[in-house]
């Protein structure tokens, strides 16, 4: 796989398996929305790759903001997803961060010592 888009989920929120499934569905729409605007090239070799996902863990807020910012140093397409606080957790918080869609191996020096959800 050249190209994926990865989802990084907080763990530390207890969201249940509906309300995670919600939020990295949110992710996944949002990154492609910011890659149709940052990088085009990458968006359509992605989606000609199948369009893969991968849905990765963090224990904490602070763990994710790290992930974010070594995103957003790499220049990779990153987006936040603040909840709307309708159902489980509080309106705006923090739930996931989307990274790309973009090359794996770009992807991979933020996240690839992350576990899998």
């Amino acid at each position: 796989m050249e190209f994926k888009q990865v989802i990084v989920v907080r763990k530390d929120l207890r969201m249940g398996t509906g309300k995670i499934a919600a939020q990295v569905g949110h992710a996944a729409v949002l990154g492609v929305e910011e890659s149709r605007k940052s990088n085009k090239l990458w968006l359509k070799s992605w989606f000609s790759e199948g369009q893969p996902k991968i849905v990765v863990k963090v224990n904490s807020l602070d763990e994710l903001i790290q992930v974010q910012t070594d995103a957003e140093v790499l220049r990779i397409p990153v987006v936040v997803v603040q909840d709307r606080g309708l159902t489980q957790i509080p309106s705006g918080t923090v739930t996931c961060v989307c990274i790309g869609p973009a090359p794996s191996y770009i992807i991979d020096k933020v996240t690839s010592e992350l576990k899998l959800l």
